[in-house]
């Protein structure tokens, strides 16, 4: 079955009503967002969509918790896919909104972005949207892509580094989601900016189960995972440094149609984005992966802890 027909599949399927939030805030901008007017109106309510792992789940849920406390009807539509499926779905008016990441999307819309940096990534990827979409100011957490090894790979040849990988080509395995394959920040970038080669690629998952499996059992030599994962600390795994900065920044930020960006939908969201941190975020992570508690629940309660709805 291919990706089109997986996505109908899904916004045929019913929707699920949500409490929750969203991230943004902080830029050069003020709290309410882009400078851009759009005319949206979020009157008729607001449709979000989430990707195919925990944490954007989480965000897509804290972000419905937050709207729906400023009085807007919202509808969560979880565990999409991947960015090459609800961006076009975003585009196409099937769902109004993502939780995205800074860089991760700049290298999406533009792959051979090099910035790295929080402001100018911003700005460039408002320069690189399509018409009809804009991000609004992107909040306090942060989630990047890392590349991991096991302690004892790590010890065995001497790894610290994106760089160290060099001495080892054609020599070790990769493991990642398939899309991480093509991607800059990827095989393609550790290729361009590092000169390394690996053996082989090992299509699994983004930093969830498969991937994590096949680093504890040894199938896999290098991990690709984010940075919010509690696994890499729980088991003492080596994330390699990136000295040629190939991985840019990934703080969340809200990606909304402007048909509905109105000023109470960008209020709300920057409230959560300056009050949701990488920490928090991480915790939160953990309560669903480890935990085993749904999604929807984690966000709802950190948003009544933290004043995001009413108790």
């Amino acid at each position: 079955m291919n990706r089109r027909m997986i996505l109908g599949g899904l916004f045929a399927a019913a929707t699920v009503p949500a409490l929750s939030a969203c991230a943004s805030g902080i830029t050069s901008l003020d709290n309410e967002g882009t400078t851009t007017s759009g005319g949206g109106s979020s009157k008729s309510g607001v449709t979000i969509g989430t990707a195919n792992f925990t944490e954007n789940q989480v965000l897509g849920y804290l972000y419905a918790a937050a709207l729906t406390a400023a009085g807007v009807k919202v509808k969560v539509r979880p565990n999409l896919g991947t960015r090459e499926i609800v961006f076009p779905a975003l585009k196409s008016g099937d769902i109004d909104l993502l939780p995205e990441y800074q860089g991760a999307l700049l290298t999406y819309l533009d792959p051979k972005a090099s910035e790295t940096e929080e402001g100018a990534m911003q700005n460039d990827i408002t320069i690189a949207l399509p018409a009809g979409l804009q991000v609004l100011p992107y909040g306090a957490a942060e989630d990047a892509d890392a590349f991991a090894v096991t302690r004892e790979t790590a010890k065995k040849y001497g790894l610290t580094s994106l760089a160290d990988l060099k001495k080892l080509n054609g020599k070790l395995v990769i493991g990642a989601a398939p899309e991480v394959k093509t991607r800059r920040v990827g095989v393609v970038g550790l290729e361009e900016v590092y000169g390394v080669e690996f053996k082989e690629f090992k299509s699994l998952d983004s930093s969830g189960p498969l991937v994590k499996g096949a680093l504890k059992k040894g199938d896999v030599d290098v991990a690709n995972l984010f940075t919010t994962d509690t696994d890499i600390l729980d088991n003492g795994w080596v994330v390699l440094t990136d000295p040629k900065n190939l991985i840019p920044g990934q703080h969340i930020v809200p990606l909304i149609a402007d048909r509905k960006a109105d000023s109470t939908v960008r209020k709300a969201l920057a409230r959560l984005g300056n009050i949701l941190t990488t920490t928090q975020l991480t915790e939160l992570n953990r309560q669903v992966d480890k935990d085993k508690k749904d999604p929807e629940d984690v966000a709802n309660a950190y948003a009544k802890q933290h004043g995001l709805t009413k108790k």
